[in-house]
């Protein structure tokens, strides 16, 4: 078992590794049609495996396209990995689709969108006394 400092060495290491794979690497055009960026990457205690989240900017067709690539790419991904990184063993790789910069700009989206509806005027003072 490795240890937590260590894990996460090797997830900054294979992040940085993957993103320029990402940049000049990879040869499918798949992966080309939406802009990707890989946003973490989580890998086990005994570094056999890692997920790789990726940040996918597009139409959803070009998403499931891109998708579709980085899975076909997956072997090519893995044996660069295990001539960049000096590892034992090379992880298996697993790319997950990454959506949480667009929750966060749909929640971000909504509050703005609650905060135009909020009636002007209403402040702390004109609010009720609620006993405590």
């Amino acid at each position: 078992m490795a240890t937590n400092r260590r894990v996460s060495r090797v997830a900054e290491l294979i992040k940085r590794e993957v993103s320029q794979m990402l940049l000049n690497g990879i040869k499918d055009d798949r992966v080309g049609t939406g802009m990707v960026s890989v946003t973490d990457v989580d890998v086990s205690g005994d570094l056999q495996h890692a997920k790789i989240f990726v940040s996918i900017y597009g139409t959803e067709e070009a998403k499931a396209e891109t998708m579709a690539g980085l899975k076909s790419a997956t072997g090519y991904v893995r044996s660069e990995l295990g001539a960049r990184v000096r590892l034992r063993r090379t992880p298996e790789v697993l790319f997950i689709e990454d959506r949480s910069i667009e929750r966060g700009t749909k929640v971000l989206s909504l509050l703005n969108q609650l905060q135009q509806e909020r009636p002007v005027g209403l402040s702390d003072e004109n609010e009720p006394d609620v006993p405590e």
